[in-house]
């Protein structure tokens, strides 16, 4: 399910007396799972429908003062202040990619660093481009900023060629007008190239099917782009028009044809990938001819000199039960099955077919390049040419768990360019299963830099998830050696931006602390060796309201031991998991979010989030629980929890607050909770399990029908892999058996909702795929049905994530209202 959705959580007190039923800080909590009794608050169905009817009224008059009907009456001066707060959280500028361009001068580098900030008015994100030069000496390093950054309108994606002398906008469009390419210089547009929808569609741009590539002598670049249209049936007043008739004849119309499958989730719209080149001198463009339309590709590269230039992943559509043609969801999905394939450029091939023109000369066809390893992406060459180094999800592909721990693997790459022989695929990372205290848990990488390596040619720089952190590593991809290059005894997030030889550019944040930019000066024979000093930048600093906001607040990353282990458990499904704990500086007494991740194979790092920062804003304790099954644990924890949702990550979120209950950090009786997607399933699992622990809910597009999901999500492996383990992929089918779809009920939260009366908000997007909207309408009506107070708002525009910048706006200014309410009772 949905990968590092930012779902959060608030606090509220009862609004009856069955409060009094919550224990106090220093006595266990009782709860609807093993180990504890279920204290039931019995609500009549008098007082249920009292609720319901005071809601209707409620919205009644809000509508009779001119009020949207979204706003309860009384909440009215409660939406004003806190839109206003959040409207000055959601201004803050957010630092994207970086590159970094080497000079002649070896104390001398030039840096480009992408700036987003939402404009909610235009319902947009808008880009900017900021250049700094960069003066190194030592121990210290100095940026000299341009003093205005320059707005990328219009443009879906920004592409340097290696050196930094030209610049690729790629404008894509979204009707029937040509695609456009803009090739600019130092100075000037030294090229635009529009090309017609016959020639092929709108370009990928996104993390994984994308792939823009330049080559190295800057001449040509490979990218990713929608096939052309496939020709569809013609109709006039003579019924089907056939072959070879014109298609501009004011009397026909077009049929739709045959319906062909997508990848799901954000692709339902989009053709099949395929692979182009375009020569930006002349602005030809020509299709890889090779690649047959059952792969799906993306992530290109130009390999050294050879026959093959072309490196890519592809994915078969053969991913249906049993390998029958079928496109199941692969947005936040490692764990379909791809490889590493190499074909020719189109032009050097036409060139080579002509000078040997005469001859008998075979045609160079795609090739496979890692054989029977069932998972390879991210593909890249070491800069000497030797090595092709690339990741691998094998473990997921295998489990079928959505992601799960990855592993690296190198190729070594054979001097001639002759690919006819075996290539040996070497381990440079394995897949670690029981993580030693405080050591390398194992590696979760969500992407590569285009030029992740030191000057010793062997040493990459990546980004990784260890525990709550994001962490920066580097990996000797032939002493096969990972260390963690970021500070070992920082409980922030570090990510890489960019590579300058071997100096380092990251950002650093923590959920209390915005995005800082670091330099980190390689320092050989050190207790570190690595250096990292805070770069001055020319971002305009929060308000002083946010900043007293962010500066009042802590956190620290809580170790969660397991409540009575079972012996069945492998090793590393024993260690504690974690949860951050964000709280005010000078208050214990604060109510309480628990904050829920989605997945569940995801994690909530430590980073900044301004939605988690303006919930706490508005007086909160945070409880960010990762629980088992999270990334950043080792492979055993996450492989504990299919088969097992519903009970043990319930449990793990209960034990999490006992752990703070206990300690006196919270009030027991004003605690909330929010998640999305997993997350949502979690918030709907414990309101009916724990039907007294929490005041308030707030669910974003949430599970809460796995018998009714199955049928719908473009997941549907989903279901029965989280439901029955790694033997779900023996049984998943798309006709479930009924026994199936018992076990799916059974392990629901809509199993549980005649226990529940927390006053829950739903905030679902029309257009999702992934957990299609009837699953959280569905569990709304019910507690209607039941006199529970809810509320449901739908984005009729929006996909699973919920992303589009008002949507995010009005989702988490309802969340913060909703608990704002439910906690002045």
């Amino acid at each position: 399910m949905v990968v590092l959705v930012k779902v959060l959580v608030t606090c509220a007190k009862f609004c009856c007396p069955a409060a009094s039923l919550l224990l106090s800080a220093s006595t266990s909590r009782a709860r609807a799972l093993p180990g504890g009794p279920l204290l039931r608050r019995r609500t009549s169905k008098v007082s249920l429908r009292s609720i319901a009817m005071a809601t209707t009224q409620a919205s009644d008059a809000a509508a009779d003062k001119g009020l949207p009907l979204a706003v309860d009456a009384t909440m009215a001066d409660e939406y004003a202040s806190q839109s206003k707060l959040l409207q000055e959280f959601v201004k803050i500028p957010t630092i994207g990619k970086a590159w970094i361009f080497n000079s002649k001068d070896d104390d001398m580098s030039k840096a480009v660093v992408s700036i987003g900030q939402t404009d909610l008015l235009a319902n947009k994100r808008r880009q900017f481009l900021l250049n700094s030069h960069i003066s190194k000496s030592p121990k210290s390093v100095d940026f000299k900023w341009s003093p205005f950054p320059t707005e990328i309108s219009g443009a879906s994606a920004v592409i340097p060629s290696p050196s930094g002398e030209k610049l690729l906008l790629v404008r894509n469009s979204e009707d029937d007008s040509p695609t456009k390419l803009e090739i600019w210089g130092p100075c000037q547009l030294e090229n635009e190239i529009h090309i017609a929808k016959s020639v092929h569609g709108s370009l990928y741009t996104d993390e994984w099917f994308g792939g823009i590539s330049w080559n190295q002598e800057e001449t040509f670049i490979a990218y990713v782009a929608e096939e052309p249209p496939q020709p569809k049936p013609v109709f006039n007043d003579y019924g089907f028009k056939k072959e070879g008739s014109s298609e501009k004849d004011c009397k026909s119309w077009k049929g739709q044809g045959d319906w062909e499958e997508t990848w799901g989730e954000t692709y339902s719209k989009k053709r099949i990938p395929a692979l182009f080149v375009v020569n930006i001198s002349s602005g030809e463009v020509r299709p890889v001819k090779q690649i047959p339309r059952s792969l799906s590709v993306g992530q290109v590269i130009w390999a050294p000199s050879s026959s093959y230039s072309l490196v890519f992943v592809a994915w078969s559509s053969d991913n249906g039960f049993q390998e029958t043609p079928r496109k199941l969801g692969i947005k936040y999905c490692y764990n379909r099955p791809c490889a590493l394939y190499a074909a020719p450029d189109p032009f050097r091939e036409e060139a080579e077919k002509s000078s040997t023109e005469g001859n008998k000369s075979e045609t160079t066809t795609m090739i496979k390049l890692t054989g029977d390893l069932i998972s390879a992406f991210f593909p890249r060459f070491s800069p000497d040419g030797k090595y092709l180094v690339f990741i691998s999800a094998k473990s997921a592909v295998d489990s079928g768990a959505h992601n799960a721990t990855n592993s690296m693997h190198r190729i070594e790459w054979p001097a001639d360019g002759n690919l006819d022989g075996s290539l040996g695929i070497a381990d440079v990372v394995a897949v670690v299963m029981c993580p030693k205290d405080n050591c390398f848990p194992g590696l979760y990488c969500f992407g590569l830099l285009r030029d992740p390596w030191l000057t010793d040619g062997q040493t990459m720089i990546i980004s990784s998830v260890w525990g709550s952190r994001e962490v920066i590593l580097s990996v000797n991809v032939v002493s096969c050696e990972v260390s963690r290059v970021s500070p070992q005894d920082s409980d922030y997030s570090w990510n890489v931006l960019a590579v300058d030889k071997n100096n380092i550019l990251a950002v650093s944040s923590s959920l209390i602390t915005l995005p800082q930019m670091y330099y980190a000066i390689k320092v050989p024979q050190t207790e570190s060796n690595w250096e990292w000093q805070e770069v001055s930048t020319p971002f305009p600093k929060p308000s002083d309201k946010i900043s007293s906001i962010l500066a009042e607040h802590k956190f620290s990353i809580l170790k969660i031991p397991i409540s009575n282990p079972s012996d069945k458990l492998a090793n590393g499904a024993k260690l504690p998991f974690e949860a951050i704990f964000v709280s005010h500086k000078d208050s214990a007494s604060n109510p309480t979010i628990v904050v829920l991740h989605g997945g569940p194979h995801s994690v909530y790092p430590s980073s900044y989030s301004k939605s988690l920062a303006f919930l706490f804003s508005q007086g909160y304790n945070l409880l960010v629980v990762n629980y088992r099954g999270s990334l950043g644990f080792g492979e055993e924890a996450l492989q504990s929890l299919p088969g097992n949702i519903g009970s043990q990550d319930v449990n793990d979120v209960l034990t999490a607050l006992d752990l703070v209950i206990k300690r006196g950090l919270i009030d027991p009786s004003r605690v909330a909770v929010v998640g999305g997607s997993h997350g949502g399933f979690l918030t709907t699992h414990l309101i009916g399990q724990a039907p007294d622990t929490f005041v308030a809910a707030a669910a974003r597009n949430p599970v809460c029908n796995l018998s009714l999901m199955v049928g719908t999500s473009d997941i549907p492996d989903w279901c029965f892999v989280e439901i029955y383990g790694k033997e779900g992929k023996k049984y998943f089918s798309e006709s479930p058996s009924v026994d199936d779809i018992c076990q799916f009920h059974q392990k629901s939260p809509i199993s549980h909702i005649s226990e529940v009366k927390t006053p829950t908000l739903f905030l679902l997007g029309a257009q999702d795929l992934r957990v299609p909207v009837s699953n959280g309408l569905q569990y709304a009506r019910a507690l209607k049905e039941r006199g529970i107070e809810s509320k449901t708002i739908i984005f009729p525009e929006d996909i699973h994530g919920i992303d589009k910048p008002q949507s995010d706006f009005e989702s988490f200014l309802n969340i913060g209202v909703w608990f704002k309410k439910h906690m002045s009772k």
